[in-house]
């Protein structure tokens, strides 16, 4: 067996996660212009929502695939996934081309997100993953600065199309880095049956999900039905040899506490992601490179702060960095939905977007090496996948709930048709519509963001009192006070 060279294999996983973090960063700061080129406002939530859904439904999938067969395949097949999908997606022509592709570059991302943390699980022990954990953290700081920057330059220089092939160097050296340099100690376990039928019914539900949240209209009936899915899902997956979600696993304090947390802490980054270079262009009337860089600040004060959590974590355990974390991201979403609905953004919004950056990374640490610290190998893989299964949960559907709001409230404006809209939402700012209509159309955008990131306080301050209230028993603080007594 040949040893794995830890050096070259976290540099693939830096590199993956490089893809990840770039492409939520340029894709978000394209999109007004997107909308603008291919026309299609009303799937504007669904560039977004498609990729989530699929990487959703896909990484519990995937976790569970590399607890059985390893982790190495289930990277490679990610690393390729997600490669094509960049490859569609800029070659895409039309709006729901676009959608699609982001659909098939979201199987990629599912797999590969989460197993290359896992990855990191593997391969060091605790006090040497919280110091890996700075360096993942700046990933996510390299990609702050240069991903808004890059894209809006592209954007505006070249073509929207290219911030997709942009992930394709990148994700053919990340494969061949794993391909060469990364090996496992354990082989795959012999007459396995994976769970088709609970994978089934997890796709079915959480795109029924995503429906009834995009579509209000339709009543309570699919929210109904959605339940009706998730407990017929739970029984499935308590008969089943190999669950892709073991029921087992959420019966521990620190999974299950971590699950509900991470889902609202999803919310925030997500929909923070992808409506605030919307806000700045289509109200603020930014350019598309103007506003990628509002999201550097966040995307600074991440991986600082995850840093710092990770050297202070195993001095004084998981709680506290949590808890202040999600404390600080609190404050500043709320400063953010303040800025929000008082019109355009003044000099503070950078400030509170770099606070919502720092608290988020303070306890995004915290809360993933909890959940390695809590399971044994043969479960890290799923247990790592469903913290980003429900933060990824978390995102979608806030995501397409503030899509659908804002598609309502504009299409309600006196006068505005979907090409207007397009128009008004893209490069041009509305260029032909008449200043009354423009002004409509303005006003029932910013009440419409106003409502969305008073809803991403919301759920902010719900993970904040989760970790409050509900917050497990820390093994690390545990552990030392027996050893004092």
């Amino acid at each position: 067996m040949r040893r794995t060279h830890r050096p070259l294999t976290l540099a693939a996983i830096l590199l993956s996660l490089f893809m990840a973090a770039i492409e939520a960063t340029v894709v978000a700061t394209a999109m007004p212009t997107v909308v603008g080129d291919l026309g299609g406002v009303h799937l504007y939530a669904w560039v977004f929502t498609a990729y989530l859904l699929t990487s959703t439904i896909s990484v519990p999938i995937f976790g569970k695939l590399a607890d059985l067969y390893g982790r190495k395949p289930i990277l490679l097949v990610g690393a390729a996934l997600f490669t094509l999908g960049s490859v569609a997606c800029g070659l895409s022509t039309a709006m729901l081309q676009l959608v699609i592709s982001r659909a098939f570059q979201g199987l990629g991302a599912g797999a590969l997100q989460p197993i290359a943390l896992t990855v990191v699980g593997d391969i060091y022990t605790l006090e040497e993953r919280a110091r890996v954990q700075g360096l993942t953290g700046a990933v996510w700081g390299v990609s702050g600065l240069l991903g808004p920057m890059v894209g809006g330059y592209l954007t505006e220089w070249l073509s929207w199309h290219w911030i997709f092939f942009l992930n394709v160097p990148f994700g053919v050296l990340a494969g061949v880095l794993f391909a060469l340099f990364f090996h496992e100690e354990r082989g795959a376990r012999e007459r396995v049956q994976l769970d088709l039928a609970g994978s089934a019914l997890l796709a079915s539900g959480l795109f029924l999900l995503l429906l009834a949240t995009e579509r209000p209209s339709w009543g309570p009936w699919p929210f109904l039905a959605v339940a009706a899915i998730g407990w017929l899902f739970v029984a499935v997956e308590r008969r089943a040899d190999e669950p892709i979600l073991p029921p087992s696993l959420f019966s521990r304090p620190p999974i299950a506490t971590t699950a509900v947390t991470t889902t609202l802490f999803g919310a925030t980054v997500l929909a923070t992601w992808s409506y605030v270079p919307l806000y700045l262009q289509a109200v603020g009337g930014a350019s598309a490179a103007e506003a990628g860089r509002a999201i550097t600040p966040m995307l600074i004060g991440w991986p600082l702060f995850s840093a710092i959590s990770g050297r202070v974590i195993p001095k004084i355990g998981f709680r506290l960095p949590v808890r202040i974390g999600l404390f600080a991201a609190t404050v500043a979403a709320c400063g953010m939905a303040l800025q929000v609905g008082g019109g355009k953004p003044t000099p503070l919004f950078p400030a509170l977007m770099f606070l919502l950056g720092c608290g988020l990374g303070f306890a995004n640490t915290g809360l993933l090496l909890l959940v390695q610290t809590s399971v044994p190998w043969e479960f890290r893989g799923v247990a790592t996948a469903s913290t980003m299964f429900f933060r990824t949960i978390g995102g979608a559907v806030v995501v397409a709930a503030v899509g659908s709001l804002i598609v309502s409230r504009l299409s309600r404006v006196p006068g505005a048709t979907l090409e207007t809209i397009d128009s008004f939402l893209g490069p041009t700012h509305g260029e032909g519509v008449t200043d009354a209509l423009l002004r409509d159309l303005v006003s029932a955008l910013a009440g419409a963001l106003t409502t969305g990131f008073w809803i991403v306080a919301a759920v902010t301050a719900g993970a904040f009192l989760v970790a409050i209230f509900f917050f497990p028993a820390d093994p690390i603080t545990a552990a030392r006070a027996q050893q004092k007594a």
